[in-house]
């Protein structure tokens, strides 16, 4: 049985690694998360958006004990986190690999690269055609220029310089990223992963402001059509009426 660590409160629920059939059993920080949201107990709630609760169980399953409970404060930022916008896949897997990449092993520095060039495509396709890379990922790149390179010239190779990210794809990479700093060997690995979760949160939840500019301009649009087709119609009928001969 897992004994509650000293440094967490009574009252905090103490999360555990895998699934649990029901919280009895203990929880996991996305089966917290629908439990919290009032859905039906699972680690793969409806409230979240998919792929940020891939990272989220990924973190969750890798990090020790004492550095679980540090996610304990963000279960309630994912909850109802789940914006719409296609460029979501895209900004988690590029925040995860910009994680990864300094400190992955060499094999992963690789894939890491790859995945950062192909996401900064998906977000801003001018990177194709030459365009500076984000601030993130030069920083990233800085750290692993042999990576870069490596990267640059297989793609070249293969043909796939300038393509975007695969959808398919943005589960393993983000959780391959995820792994590639829990096995660093580094010693700030568990801050690392904290921190990492928490970047993909607010990286999220960038979009779900976006989301919510696009249906306020959506329903100004829609209004100022109403109120152009009103007046429209307004128009037409009073000109109906001057025109309209008088009965005797």
């Amino acid at each position: 049985m897992l004994r509650r660590p000293t440094s967490v409160p009574d009252g905090v629920p103490v999360l555990s690694r895998g699934r649990h059939r029901n919280a009895r059993r203990g929880a996991c920080f996305m089966e917290m998360a629908s439990f919290l949201a009032g859905e039906k107990w699972s680690d793969h709630p409806a409230c979240t958006h998919p792929l940020l609760a891939t990272v989220a169980r990924c973190v969750n399953d890798l990090a020790d004990n004492g550095t679980r409970q540090r996610l304990t404060p963000m279960i309630n930022d994912v909850i109802g986190l789940y914006p719409t916008d296609p460029r979501v896949d895209a900004a988690i897997v590029l925040r995860a690999a910009q994680s990864a990449l300094p400190v992955a092993s060499q094999e992963r520095q690789n894939l890491m690269a790859i995945a950062i060039l192909q996401a900064e495509v998906s977000l801003n396709p001018a990177v194709a055609r030459g365009a500076e890379l984000s601030a993130g990922s030069r920083h990233a790149f800085d750290h692993a220029p042999a990576a870069e390179r490596w990267a640059r010239r297989f793609m070249a190779q293969a043909g796939t310089t300038g393509q975007p990210l695969r959808e398919r794809a943005t589960s393993k990479l983000a959780a391959l990223a995820v792994e590639s700093v829990a096995t660093a060997c580094t010693p700030d690995v568990d801050d690392r992963l904290v921190h990492l979760l928490r970047d993909c949160i607010t990286v999220t939840s960038l979009y779900v402001r976006d989301d919510a500019v696009a249906t306020t301009t959506t329903a100004a649009t829609t209004a100022a059509s109403e109120v152009g087709t009103s007046r429209e119609v307004r128009v037409t009928a009073d000109s109906a009426a001057r025109t309209e001969p008088a009965t005797a």
